[in-house]
């Protein structure tokens, strides 16, 4: 239960984070307070020069856990909401202050790889290390992640275990949960627990689970270990399909994965998403995309069923050399993310993404249903530039949507978020709910799709809930992100036709 007692006012915490860690490790230029007051969710109004967050206090530069052991104990003992970061590549408002006097708690320092473990094929990383310098590490002796999301080039390990982060090569590899063996976080009060690296035990529930998403709502992220696997590109196959529909596509994917063959890339793009990154040969058509990897002999395998599978499916055969050079030029990087930057400001367009999950039954009636209610019921529809979407991301009992929307701006920067982002997002997410599905595949909640997280839960919502009671009780960490605010109106929710309106 929150205390009843006034915390300390934006002075006191200074003061207070200075003594604890020095000023080489506060930061407090006005610039910098305000980037760390948003992510990319706030990417237009940002690059327009808008910050209407609450401007944070200071960004404390933690070094090593005791740093942010120290944080978080005076914080708890102060009641200051902390918002705790590693790479920046949030993108659903997770790193976004809500609260004033906020302290922004940076991990990027902790930037030591600790050990790489080939006999028992595993490294631990300190929370700050970039994922591409472990990989560029472990490349150099043969191996690999397998870990290769988008914002692979900027990405950090604490941001990637605590967003529940998933990579391009996920069918093959998993996502960062089915990677991580063992890990360190610090909660509320600088308690610092470590989770020991084992094969599998059956101790009980797995409690890394308890930290792994916990997106800064709950503890700090600041050691993990991680499997790694033997790196055999020069195996790797790529194959490419034009098809005439989204079901069609779906049902491809979905007979290579359920027959028990696991490519490294799984993908379907449909004819819109397509046209923005195969425009010299989809035609209008869906795309699917595979890849097979790993020993010469399962590259074999793989190959061989994925041809089959597409020989039972009218389709058109894509050149693999330009799927192969189509990866290539995949991550984004800074300096994707400033050409971007550059774009918004000389046209005034963008575009934005929303992923979810569903069953292989249900999937395909999600993105319909999606696209149908776009087109029919949002106001603003003429202003959009692009309204697609592609699977990036199979299972055996489904796969991902991740829905794509650009846009033309009609209004001022202040109001794009409330016009376009917020109301396209809440008919994907309450499209997925109905249909059974999940709210969100792999961004995180963050703080704007918190509206719905009683209803993804529905009645084992109470067992989240307890978490932040148990660990966070005086309420501290990430104030609006996963978790809703008591007491809070949820009027999203009650538009997805629930009754969980209130929490």
């Amino acid at each position: 239960m929150l205390e009843s007692r006034s915390p300390l006012d934006r002075s006191g915490v200074l003061a207070g984070l200075l003594a604890l860690l020095g000023p080489s490790k506060v930061d407090t230029t006005p610039e910098a307070l305000d980037e760390a007051s948003v992510d990319r969710f706030k990417k237009y109004q940002s690059v327009h020069g808008i910050f209407d967050a609450p401007r944070p206090v200071a960004i404390a530069y933690a070094e090593s856990t005791a740093d942010v052991s120290a944080i978080l104990r005076f914080a708890d003992d102060e009641l200051v909401n902390v918002v705790p970061r590693s790479g920046r590549t949030g993108t659903e408002g997770g790193l976004e202050t809500s609260v004033a006097d906020t302290i922004v708690l940076d991990c990027s320092r902790l930037d030591r790889i600790v050990r790489i473990d080939r006999e028992n094929m595993q490294a631990t990383v300190q929370a700050g290390v970039p994922l591409q310098d472990l990989e560029d590490a472990l490349r150099e002796q043969g191996l690999t992640t397998g870990h290769s999301p988008q914002s692979k080039p900027l990405a950090q390990y604490g941001g990637l275990v605590a967003t529940r982060s998933i990579g391009q090569f996920s069918t093959l590899y998993g996502a960062i949960e089915d990677m991580v063996t063992g890990l360190e976080a610090v909660f509320p009060g600088g308690h610092v627990r470590r989770i020991k690296s084992v094969p599998r035990r059956a101790a009980g529930p797995d409690i890394r689970h308890v930290v792994i998403g916990n997106e800064g709502a709950l503890c700090v992220i600041t050691e993990v270990t991680v499997k790694v696997f033997v790196h055999q590109p020069e195996n790797n196959e790529f194959h490419g399909a034009l098809v005439d529909d989204m079901e069609t596509g779906v049902a491809i994917l979905r007979e290579v994965v359920v027959n028990g063959f696991r490519p490294s890339v799984a993908r379907l793009y449909s004819p819109e998403d397509a046209a923005q990154h195969f425009s010299h040969f989809s035609d209008g058509r869906c795309v699917v995309v595979f890849v097979a990897e790993g020993p010469r002999g399962i590259v074999e395998a793989t190959s061989a069923e994925i041809r089959r599978v597409l020989a039972g499916h009218e389709h058109e055969s894509v050149d693999p050399a330009l799927i192969e050079a189509w990866f290539d030029d995949l991550n984004w990087g800074q300096d994707k993310i400033d050409a971007e930057k550059t774009d918004m400001l000389e046209t005034g367009r963008l575009g934005y993404t929303t992923e979810i999950s569903a069953d292989w039954s249900a999937v395909v009636d999600v993105y319909d249903a999606v696209l149908r209610r776009i087109r029919d019921e949002y106001p603003h529809a003429n202003d959009l530039t692009l309204l697609g979407g592609h699977s990036s991301h199979s299972y055996q009992t489904g796969t991902n949507l991740y829905f794509v929307y650009d846009y033309a701006i009609d209004c001022s920067p202040e109001e794009e978020i409330e016009k376009y982002h917020v109301p396209l997002n809440a008919i994907i997410v309450e499209e997925a709910l109905r249909h059974g599905g999940s709210m969100v595949h792999h961004h995180g909640i963050g703080k704007y799709r918190t509206p719905w997280t009683a209803v993804e839960h529905g009645t084992a919502y109470p067992v989240l809930e307890a978490l932040k009671t148990a660990f966070d009780p005086n309420g501290i960490m990430n104030r609006g992100t996963v978790f809703p605010v008591p007491g809070a109106i949820q009027p999203a929710a009650e538009a997805a036709g629930t009754t969980a309106a209130l929490v």
